[in-house]
């Protein structure tokens, strides 16, 4: 197994009755059916995973994966992570980054002063909605708009952002 992992998606509620399986994909990029990809349940250990076929259903991909012939074997890897390595990922521009590097990053307004940590990263209708946690252990749900991406020091884990009025309102009171 690779050593440096970045989580592409994880396996959703299975489709039909010949193994297909819904897939939550958290990558920018289309489903990279191509490259090696790897399967984890919680923290187990990882074991490589073949899409044989992929397609999109309702707006959502879809997989079918070596090995999962039936419904039953699709719904028995539900929740289950699908990884990739980093290594076979493109360079990035200087101005790009992946979510993998920024969790855990400061979050800082643009007065200066820390909002929290950025927690995870949910995609909601084609939406990225960060999670930043405050220092009191409130959620801020902030959206992922280059607009209100003021910058991003990967190296120096802070993320700086101007939301826009009223928006974190509730978090900050």
């Amino acid at each position: 197994m690779p050593s440096t992992m970045i989580l592409m998606g994880v396996l959703a509620r299975p489709h039909g009755i010949k193994g297909e399986i819904y897939v939550d994909w958290y990558a920018d990029s289309p489903l990279c059916a191509d490259m090696p990809l790897w399967r984890q349940d919680g923290e187990c250990a990882c074991c490589a995973v073949r899409v044989l076929a992929c397609r999109r259903h309702k707006g959502r991909p879809m997989l079918r994966l070596e090995g999962v012939t039936d419904r039953n074997a699709a719904e028995a890897l539900r929740g289950q992570k699908l990884l990739a390595d980093r290594a076979s990922f493109p360079k990035l521009a200087d101005d790009e980054a992946y979510v993998e590097d920024l969790l855990g990053c400061d979050v800082l307004l643009p007065d200066g002063r820390r909002l929290g940590r950025l927690e995870r990263v949910e995609c909601n209708l084609g939406q990225d909605i960060w999670v930043i946690v405050t220092p009191q252990g409130a959620e801020a749900l902030f959206p992922a708009q280059p607009c209100f991406i003021v910058g991003i020091d990967v190296a120096g884990r802070i993320v700086r952002i101007d939301p826009p009025e009223g928006l974190l309102d509730i978090c900050l009171s």
